[in-house]
């Protein structure tokens, strides 16, 4: 079992940054691939990025080059660093973990606002 906080959503500027945290607790195996997912309005959730303990990473290609995800795994936290904001980058993110890297995990955070304006 893991658990996930998220923080850091909130209000941002087009154009502007943001910095969401994710801190888990529970089964270690479970945190290997922990990773950020959003969800906007009428739209499927979608992948953002995902990293596992040994730093590998993946990204969706819209977000490449503008997010960056890292994680501390002494504090068992992952970050993602949101640069150059778009009104259209404006969901839920959640937070997610899991075993395998490259697929979606078991566990999912409460989520958190991101609001972009224009």
């Amino acid at each position: 079992q893991v658990h996930l906080v998220e923080s850091g959503g909130g209000l941002a500027q087009a154009g502007g940054s943001l910095r969401l945290s994710c801190a888990a607790s529970g089964s270690t195996l479970s945190m290997n691939a922990m990773g950020w997912y959003r969800q906007a309005p009428g739209k499927q959730r979608e992948l953002v990025a995902q990293i596992n303990t040994g730093g590998n990473t993946k990204y969706a290609d819209s977000m490449k080059g503008r997010f960056t995800i890292s994680r501390d795994n002494a504090r068992n936290t992952v970050y993602l660093q949101m640069n150059s904001l778009k009104p259209e980058d404006t969901a839920i993110y959640y937070c997610n973990s899991g075993v395998r890297f490259g697929f979606v995990g078991k566990y999912w955070g409460q989520g958190t606002q991101v609001t972009v304006s224009s």
